[in-house]
């Protein structure tokens, strides 16, 4: 996997446009989703997701170690997201959509109790500041690791695992605060 990794950056780097449909083709739908979770809508998720790869084509040769792609694609993504909301500060985020939410089909009451719970957390994630939401959704949503996390936010991992804590805190706080007022 790695071989092929680096190979693909060694094929960027030298300008390969078999090797950027390649990248598009293997990142797409993540970078997509990490939009939608920023809070973009869905038009909006699919231009800022192609734009972050128009700018990991324009920028590739930066891109100094093969292993790094992945957090390097997240940075540029999170770079073009944080435009996009200097530019539009009066438009307001949605909410951050049904992501691997179980089939509602059956009400259960357990699936039902799991969906309002689920709710509640998306609401919390939507209410944190902007670097904190983004440590959750680089880490626990995206599943990168924290070196990948910390690199793709760029900032040091210690800096990471504090602001996790600090988000984790403040949803538990919110989550146990919103359902004792239900």
């Amino acid at each position: 996997m790695e071989k092929k990794r680096d190979s693909l950056v060694d094929r960027l780097i030298a300008g390969d446009r078999t090797a950027a449909v390649e990248l598009v083709d293997i990142y797409y739908g993540q970078i997509y989703i990490y939009m939608r979770r920023l809070g973009h809508d869905r038009p909006v998720s699919e231009e800022l997701t192609q734009e972050s790869f128009l700018q990991a084509w324009q920028h590739i040769g930066q891109l100094r170690d093969g292993k790094a792609l992945n957090s390097w694609l997240y940075r540029i993504a999170d770079n073009v997201s944080r435009r996009y909301w200097r530019k539009n500060k009066a438009k307001n985020a949605v909410s951050i959509e049904g992501f691997d939410v179980p089939d509602k089909g059956e009400a259960n009451c357990s699936k039902i109790e799991h969906l309002e719970q689920l709710g509640r957390l998306r609401g919390a994630i939507a209410k944190l500041p902007l670097k904190f939401r983004h440590t959750i959704i680089l880490h626990y949503m995206q599943h990168l690791s924290i070196a990948e996390a910390s690199e793709a936010a760029g900032i040091r991992e210690g800096t990471f695992k504090s602001r996790l804590n600090k988000a984790l805190k403040i949803l538990r706080k919110d989550v146990i605060s919103e359902k004792g007022k239900q």
